[in-house]
């Protein structure tokens, strides 16, 4: 079929949610994807931070032909399977957590975090300690619960009611956040590195501060590291960037989902020992998580990525960008942020303008937020790409 053909056929029959690009994408090599008419694209988005090692990489296709040579790619929770423990006790090898649960997404794992803080506020007797504290520009999902910790009234209105209890706080403002705080909050829930509002890194002593009014309090703290997490800032969780008294700032539950499996569906809510006795059999549960297929190949993925010069790379790499970026000194650029390959570059025109032209460049961006031009490449991504991203994002700001 013809890319024409394709897209009227999918205007068709596919609920019309999303605001596509003009071309039909076929196929992906490392860092380049291909449409239909064979006009490649570098790719500095990766399905939104979701393709870590890129396209048709050896090893995750190896892995792939691996899980499906056992025929079995689904069997329920009801029985036990080797690969997911084996990625449960990988995800704990490399973080806090002494506990994983796995879900399908990471609105899914952020739901299923704001069940166990109520359910370990209620275990410890208080039933009204039931309240979440989130941040301005959050995004933490679409589901009713991820949907009301999610401070976007273009994404709320039209659902409401939402779940009660949520309440927010100014992002980077301990003051704010310490305003809000009570007997009633059973959970914080922050990005360390937010995404969709914009790329923006929390400071040390926000994230530390929270730690701190967390434990005051007497409330769990949930650090989403959906798309900030495995490996995208540099460290293998964002968090362990961010150090109190030469230790990491450790939250109590961790998501985290899009790079997880390479590509993959797949979430996992990471979490203390403390959280994980206030959980019972039955109290949560979910068809399709954690089966075998997809398990396997994410073990793989993490892998790879906890290498210690992996994370080097990206957070060398991370750097290069940045510096070319701010070496544009464009007048249209008004800061350039963010952690490893999650790079902001805040602009003062509308960020889809440079997104749509940077197609007929043969580049492939997406922003965060109306004014927020968003890098979250494959974390393979060579040095050369990046330079030839930039120098793309340069000839298109000086021509407007």
């Amino acid at each position: 079929m013809d890319a024409q053909s394709i897209i009227e056929m999918e205007q068709e029959n596919v609920l019309g949610v999303y605001g596509r690009a003009p071309f039909v994408l076929e196929r992906g090599d490392g860092s380049t994807l291909y449409d239909s008419e064979g006009n490649a694209y570098l790719d500095c988005v990766a399905g939104i931070a979701v393709n870590a090692l890129g396209y048709n990489d050896a090893g995750i296709n190896q892995a792939l032909a691996e899980a499906a040579g056992t025929g079995m790619l689904h069997v329920s929770n009801l029985y036990h399977t080797e690969p997911h423990a084996k990625l449960a006790a990988s995800l704990c090898a490399t973080s806090f957590a002494d506990k994983v649960h796995f879900s399908l997404t990471g609105a899914d794992a952020n739901e299923g975090a704001f069940k166990f803080a109520r359910r370990y506020a209620r275990e410890h007797g208080n039933q009204d300690k039931y309240h979440i504290l989130a941040f301005s520009d959050a995004f933490h999902g679409r589901l009713f619960g991820s949907l009301a910790a999610t401070p976007r009234p273009q994404y709320q209105e039209a659902f409401q009611p939402l779940m009660p209890g949520v309440r927010f706080a100014e992002f980077n403002n301990l003051e704010s956040a310490r305003e809000q705080m009570d007997g009633q909050v059973c959970a914080i829930i922050v990005e360390p590195v937010q995404g969709e509002g914009g790329i923006n890194p929390a400071t040390p002593e926000f994230l530390s501060g929270l730690r701190a009014l967390a434990d005051e309090f007497d409330a769990l703290l949930i650090f989403d590291e959906v798309q900030c997490g495995v490996g995208r800032t540099g460290k293998m969780w964002a968090y362990q960037g961010y150090e109190q008294n030469g230790s990491p700032v450790e939250p109590d539950i961790l998501t985290a989902a899009k790079p997880l499996a390479g590509g993959l569906p797949i979430g996992a809510i990471l979490m203390r020992q403390k959280v994980a006795d206030a959980i019972h059999k039955g109290d949560h549960a979910s068809t399709f998580v954690g089966n075998p297929f997809t398990t396997h190949v994410a073990a793989h993925v993490v892998s790879r990525i906890a290498e210690p010069s992996f994370l080097a790379d990206v957070e060398a790499k991370g750097d290069l960008l940045v510096d070319m970026l701010e070496e544009l000194n464009s007048p249209h650029v008004l800061e350039v942020r963010g952690r490893g390959l999650m790079v902001g570059v805040e602009l003062d025109i509308p960020a889809g303008d440079i997104v749509n032209a940077a197609y007929d460049h043969g580049l492939i961006l997406v922003s965060a937020g109306a004014n927020v031009l968003r890098f979250v490449p494959p974390l393979v991504i060579s040095e050369d790409e990046i330079k030839r991203a930039v120098e793309i994002v340069g000839k298109i700001l000086q021509s407007i």
